[in-house]
């Protein structure tokens, strides 16, 4: 029923309660969206539902109807690209209160955290940043093909940041989940203050009127490096020095200075960490000493 039904007269909570067993309700309480969620398990697999909340939901940034076709966006979005750090969608189901995205369930946790729990080593926030530094850079290298591939597809990333970033600490896995803001083409800015993190927003997203592209892409790219490869109890950048020249370059204040679309940046990431790569293991011993 719940990969099968294509369309329900019931609300999201009594379909998703008919044909599966709901484990978790991610509501007013987790998040302030207006959007409301469920984990699910039925058959021993187990999925994630997202829905566009209630019509009546106080509080929220976004209409309800702007809620709603966010979330077709999104299934345009999984309708062009796919990509292993994309969590699949495999089936949504249209009722009155707006389509029910059906996705599988993925395990992880996110890696962003509220300003003041930033400097607590129990978080993911901390702990992702302190794990070796070559299990992050093989994390962002998957963030980087996902958002080359998506910029193939003509896609622009709007509200991206690391509480968009789901890990995996047993399978380092990576996934990049509620792209519902994503944007097919370049825009203007119509709104002064974009919605985002200001830790990964580019200064266009403040600015009515400018255009919102790759390149605006390219700095939040450039920003997760920096922000990712950054110790946060010491403030000090743990990657290669040449991937960090290239974060700079792509989150450069202005758009001309950063990399020309996300595909330049991916070729100049490789490079880098190619380049790192080669000069680690030419430090390594050929042999390990007995």
């Amino acid at each position: 029923m719940l990969l099968t039904s294509r369309e329900t007269s019931l609300t999201p909570l009594e379909f998703v309660s008919a044909a599966s067993r709901v484990c978790a309700i991610f509501d007013e309480r987790t998040q302030d969206s207006g959007n409301i969620s469920y984990g699910v398990e039925t058959d021993d697999t187990r999925y994630f539902v997202k829905t566009a909340g209630s019509p009546t939901a106080a509080g929220t940034f976004l209409s309800h109807q702007d809620r709603v076709d966010l979330l077709r966006n999104v299934v345009r979005l999984h309708e062009r690209v796919r990509h292993a750090a994309l969590v699949p969608l495999r089936n949504v189901v249209e009722s009155p209160y707006g389509p029910l995205l059906v996705f599988d369930w993925v395990t992880g946790e996110l890696l962003g955290a509220p300003a003041e729990s930033r400097s607590d080593p129990s978080t993911v926030y901390v702990r992702f940043r302190r794990l070796q530094v070559q299990r992050i850079l093989s994390a962002l290298d998957e963030v980087i093909d996902l958002h080359r591939e998506l910029a193939c597809c003509g896609y622009v990333a709007v509200d991206f940041y690391d509480g968009s970033l789901l890990y995996d600490f047993e399978t380092a896995r990576i996934h990049a989940i509620d792209l519902d803001s994503y944007h097919l083409g370049s825009f203007m800015n119509r709104m002064g203050r974009m919605f985002g993190s200001t830790r990964f927003m580019a200064p266009e997203e403040f600015e009515v009127g400018a255009e919102i592209n790759e390149r605006t892409t390219v700095h939040a790219l450039g920003r997760a490096v920096l922000e990712l490869l950054t110790d946060p109890l010491t403030a000090s950048f743990r990657g290669p020095t040449l991937v960090r020249e290239v974060a700079e370059r792509a989150s450069a204040r202005l758009p001309a200075a950063r990399h020309g679309s996300v595909a330049d940046f991916a070729i100049a990431w490789r490079q880098a960490r190619g380049i790192a790569l080669r000069h680690r293991q030419a430090r390594e011993p050929l042999h390990r000493p007995r």
